[in-house]
């Protein structure tokens, strides 16, 4: 009598792969992944495994600009840090060096500009340029050459009066807003652009917000408690406008006018400013993570 009994051979059970092993910053377990955040420098090491790693990149955000011209002319924004999507590294044997990028240094003396946020890198990944500085509306007048022109990078920075924004890296971010019309409306600075959107024109009666930052990585966020609200690599707000609201930064760590700085570790811009000290640009970031 037969019960239609089968014996599977051992080729019959579906082969697994090998866990990844690694090291290297922050490591979390979420989700069914794991997570190795580097809010700075450091090395990140696979000795063991196959599959694929996915990494998140995000640059340092532009430091904003600074108005201490007697009339009250705005200030742009920084531009956000680029942020680099959709990365991915086969397991195997290797070390990676990463580099985290500075935020932009703020304005803090007459006649000083911002400047750029520092570019983040993976070895052998693509560079995340660090975001744009924010235009400066120099000491001694109202003349154009007085006034320094906003910097382009991931996001660019935002422009002061009758100067141009800077412009954006393709797929990491977006331009900084202008300043409306020259001489004619110049009292507002544009905001700096973010991963998302690009940075608002800055007018008297009110100056320019920052672009909006990404949420793509807001599950990330969440595991690693990084980011701001899950968003990564917003614009900084435009400074100045004699009487307009001052701008506020983009979702994802832009800093509120006047003189807010970028979140860190988020690559959010820096904050304009029409009196005194600006906002300095936000740290970035890197998030590996892979299947566990």
């Amino acid at each position: 009598m037969s019960f239609g009994y089968q014996i599977l051979g051992f080729g019959s059970f579906p082969s697994r792969g090998v866990p990844i092993s690694a090291t290297g910053g922050t490591i979390v377990t979420s989700g069914g992944f794991k997570y190795h955040t580097f809010t700075s420098s450091g090395t990140f090491a696979v000795s063991a495994g196959t599959g694929d790693i996915e990494v998140l990149m995000v640059a340092g955000g532009g430091g904003g600009g600074n108005d201490l011209f007697s009339a009250g002319r705005g200030a742009g924004g920084g531009g956000a840090g680029g942020l680099v999507d959709a990365q991915t590294i086969a397991a195997s044997t290797f070390s990676k060096t990463v580099t985290i990028g500075a935020g932009g240094t703020a304005t803090t003396v007459n006649g000083a500009s911002a400047s750029n946020g520092g570019n983040t890198t993976v070895t052998s990944l693509t560079t995340a340029v660090g975001g744009g500085n924010g235009g400066s509306h120099k000491s001694g007048g109202s003349g154009p050459l007085n006034r320094d022109d906003a910097g382009s990078g991931g996001s660019g920075g935002g422009g002061t009066n009758g100067r141009g924004s800077g412009t954006g890296t393709t797929d990491q971010g977006n331009s900084g807003g202008s300043n409306a019309n020259n001489d004619d409306d110049p009292y507002g600075g544009g905001g700096g652009g973010g991963k998302v959107a690009a940075g608002a024109i800055g007018r008297n009666s009110g100056t320019g917000t920052g672009g909006a930052g990404s949420n793509v990585y807001s599950a990330w966020a969440s595991a690693t408690s990084t980011g701001d609200s899950g968003f990564f690599a917003g614009g900084g707000g435009g400074g100045g406008g004699q009487s307009g609201a001052q701008g506020t930064g983009g979702n994802g760590g832009g800093g509120n006018a006047n003189n807010g700085a970028g979140s860190a570790n988020t690559g959010g811009g820096g904050a304009g400013n029409d009196s005194s000290t600006s906002g300095s640009g936000g740290s970035g970031i890197v998030i590996f993570r892979y299947e566990v």
